[in-house]
């Protein structure tokens, strides 16, 4: 078949990847990677300058046009950076993401957004090198260029300190049998009338299965593979000893909690009510209680000075208040904008000093809030005493005081708040209009200065909505507690 470096690489996590892509495309599932592969876009499309000045061969779906343009450039110039340069030897195509041509030899460097050397990186750069010896090319170095997580942005970009260039030439010269083995097996397979059936560590790493779905269409509805908060390896221990459903395991030694989830799946078990241990916990709480939830976004490149790749960045938050009687107050930044001062400063203003906060799962809001009062020291006495003060709504739940059938065994708030209020619509993220999660709200967020004004102005409104939601579930969380006790 023809093999592209990344269809090489899903081959190397499981041939039967790539026998279903042929033979049973429709089976796929679609996964919501657009802005994963942005982010890659984007750290490419800065990578590039690492070495300065280059030559870059445009994409086309014409691929041997693409070859062309490779052998034309390389043959123009007795050294140059190629980025992108394309290569095909026996159906085994490949596009470098940065070729360096010095006199007579090349040096690759594979861009990665990931900010550590992985194995499928060191795959991906084998096939490479493969590709291009066969072809005759002398590479005398191979490189994995990723993000230094250390790097903080203090000024203009500093490409050489933001990019890590790790010499990976020993172990790609290592492999080069084995690209050469795993091309021939991987055709085999593929030709292949029937497809295998198995399951194993390769369907969950280093990448998610876009069949898993399919391949365990042979289990029970509810099979040891939907169960929360346990470990692959040992849902795949189970699996080879022929244990698929939630009563094969009930059969098992297994510890508490699982035998608890389990036990509340299969049978109408009442819901289960510690008024004691949720009384406790309220009673670390002193009123007025604020109730808080920030939504961040993360950048691979920082565009703003003291910030690191991927660092969180608060750009809004919701709080809900109660005095004589429910109150509201929000932040949202503007696009294009560093968010933090702005929100820091607010925030100081709307939550007092020795209050308690209420948020669900503080360990991300007081994280938040930690970075802040680093960054900005006038404001950190107040920043760390809201950070001293907040409590975790969502205690009850993970200690596992109250616990329903429909919490399926998480605690997070997008099961425990249906499980608690099913028949309110005002509760139901689905009734949101566009934007129904965190992942949507920071994209959303990010692409606002793409946007038009009008638009702009309708998808902030959908932002202040939807996080409104978070706070305002917390409160009728809480007084569903305070209800019960």
């Amino acid at each position: 078949m023809n093999l592209s470096k990344s269809s090489y690489c899903r081959g190397i996590q499981c041939k039967k990847i790539l026998w279903l892509e042929k033979h049973k495309p429709e089976e796929k599932e679609e996964t919501n990677n657009d802005r994963i592969l942005e982010q890659g876009n984007d750290i490419h499309e800065v990578a590039r300058y690492l070495f300065g000045s280059h030559i870059n061969i445009e994409y086309r779906e014409n691929l041997p046009q693409m070859i062309e343009d490779t052998i034309n450039t390389i043959d123009s110039y007795k050294d140059v950076i190629i980025t992108e340069a394309s290569f095909n030897y026996k159906n085994n195509f490949c596009s470098v993401d940065i070729l360096k041509k010095n006199n007579n030899s090349y040096e690759i460097y594979e861009i990665k957004s990931s900010t550590e050397l992985k194995d499928i990186y060191i795959n991906d750069a084998s096939y490479q090198y493969y590709v291009l010896t066969s072809l005759g090319l002398k590479v005398t170095k191979v490189s994995l260029v990723h993000i230094n997580s250390n790097y903080i942005r203090i000024g203009d970009l500093d490409l050489d300190q933001l990019f890590i260039k790790q010499d990976i030439t020993k172990e790609i010269k290592d492999l080069q049998e084995t690209v050469k083995n795993n091309i021939k097996e991987i055709n085999e397979y593929v030709e292949k009338s029937e497809e295998i059936k198995d399951i194993d560590e390769n369907c969950f790493k280093p990448y998610p299965c876009p069949f898993f779905k399919y391949c365990t269409k042979h289990l029970p509805e509810k099979n040891i593979f939907d169960i929360p908060r346990m470990q692959t390896r040992q849902k795949l221990k189970l699996y080879k000893k022929g244990i698929y459903s939630y009563e094969d395991l009930l059969k098992e030694e297994i510890n508490e909690n699982t035998k608890k989830i389990l036990e509340y799946e299969l049978y109408n078990k009442e819901d289960y009510i510690d008024k004691v241990k949720i009384k406790e916990f309220l009673n670390t709480l002193k009123e007025p209680i604020y109730f808080l939830d920030f939504e961040t976004y993360q950048m691979p490149i920082p565009l703003y000075n003291n910030v690191s790749p991927y660092e969180q960045i608060p750009f809004q938050y919701s709080l809900h208040y109660i005095e004589s009687n429910l109150k509201h107050k929000e932040f949202l930044a503007q696009a294009g904008t560093d968010p933090r001062r702005a929100l820091a400063e607010q925030l100081v203003k709307d939550i007092p000093k020795n209050t308690t906060t209420l948020a669900y799962n503080m360990g991300f809001e007081k994280g938040v809030i930690k970075r802040l009062s680093k960054l900005y020291p006038d404001l950190s006495e107040h920043l760390m005493n809201i950070h001293d003060n907040i409590k975790d709504l969502m205690i009850p739940f993970q200690k596992g005081y109250y616990y329903t059938k429909d919490m399926h065994g998480s605690y997070s708030i997008k099961y425990v708040l249906p499980a608690l209020f099913p028949d309110d619509p005002s509760l139901n993220y689905k009734n949101l209009d566009l934007i129904h999660n965190g992942g949507e709200a920071m994209s959303s967020f990010q692409d606002l200065i793409n946007k038009k004004e009008e638009e702009q102005k309708y998808i902030r409104e959908r932002l202040l909505r939807y996080c409104e939601l978070d706070t305002y579930a917390m409160v009728k969380i809480y007084e569903k507690l305070k209800e019960i006790v």
